[in-house]
């Protein structure tokens, strides 16, 4: 056996592997994308990563002359979990997201034969690609603010044959000329949700979008309004980079919190969700008195004159402007 056969056969190993292993997870119920995932190799949307943290960072690739770090590259890229693809000052820009995420995030968006989908965060290309086997590369659009970003997304599409609209811009603003959408989708953390974004949708369309730690699936009813709940799965993304960007990055209290508090994933999610609207003590108070409520519970509104996350029901007791000093109504 040659040592190109022995390193396909290897690939296509590893690949079977993890989607059996997200199925027996439960994040690929839909034989749809139980196909899609099966067609679309992750690991032609990672040729390299990097691993560890500051000045240990190491860059795993591909073509690795020493056998060893290319079978460490292979074993990290059919792992369940985000891998950091591209790097600037030390910082993380772009990364290839959990599967298992990825595949709830695709199931969550509900898409339907003939849907025109926008993906806010081309990353690899890995998630287009996946979208493209399910709906067709004409009803696939994916932007990007970074050009080396989208180069190499369109690149290792082109790899599979995948030839999506690959756009280089500013995500919170959209893609109008590739306008109606029935489905948006985003891979970056929000502050808000833009309001070009639902104006750029058919009415009934959804967009499912990271939004504090979790991850926001909003029915949109025209160009003006869109509202929905929180999934119950937590996510965690880069920021949206742009016009939509946050101006700081959310600040998560941990002093005179409670300790079994301080790291509580579903506590956090509420601190960063009303930050500005409600001081931590007020959301610990909250916390304990709705019997701490899970994710789902909450949900968001976007109008015209603002956007509100709100427990429960839209029209209170308990609701908050997002990203803006306020109180409960």
């Amino acid at each position: 056996m040659g040592a190109d056969t022995e390193a396909r056969d290897l690939r296509e190993t590893a690949h079977a592997a993890q989607v059996k292993e997200l199925i027996a997870a439960g994040a690929l119920d839909d034989p749809d994308w139980r196909e899609a995932f099966a067609a679309v190799p992750r690991h032609v949307f990672v040729p390299y990563f990097w691993t560890g943290r500051g000045a240990g960072h190491e860059r795993l690739w591909a073509e690795d002359p020493d056998p060893g770090r290319r079978a460490r590259w292979l074993r990290g890229v059919y792992t369940d979990t985000p891998l950091a693809t591209r790097l600037r000052d030390g910082e993380l820009v772009s990364s290839s997201s959990q599967p298992s995420l990825m595949a709830r995030m695709l199931e969550a968006l509900e898409v339907r034969d003939g849907n025109n989908v926008l993906e806010i965060g081309a990353g690899t290309g890995y998630n287009a690609a996946l979208l493209c086997h399910r709906l067709g590369e004409d009803l696939v659009t994916t932007v990007d603010l970074d050009e080396e970003i989208t180069e190499s997304a369109r690149a290792h599409l082109a790899r599979l044959g995948l030839h999506p609209t690959v756009v280089t811009g500013d995500g919170a603003r959209g893609c109008p000329s590739r306008a109606p959408f029935d489905r948006i989708l985003v891979t970056c953390t929000l502050p808000l949700i833009p309001h070009t974004w639902p104006a750029q949708c058919r009415p009934g369309a959804r967009i499912l979008a990271p939004l504090s730690t979790g991850l926001i699936a909003l029915t949109v009813r025209d160009a003006d309004f869109a509202e929905g709940r929180f999934l119950h799965t937590s996510a965690y993304f880069v920021p949206l980079r742009g016009a939509g960007a946050a101006p700081h990055a959310p600040s998560l209290p941990r002093h005179g919190l409670p300790y079994e508090l301080v790291d509580n994933e579903r506590f956090q999610f509420l601190l960063i969700l009303t930050e500005g609207a409600l001081h931590p003590r007020e959301a610990l108070d909250l916390w304990r008195r709705e019997g701490r409520p899970a994710r789902e519970r909450f949900g968001v509104t976007l109008t015209p004159e603002g956007q509100w996350s709100w427990l429960d029901d839209p029209q209170g007791p308990y609701v908050w402007p997002l990203g803006e000093v306020g109180t409960t109504a």
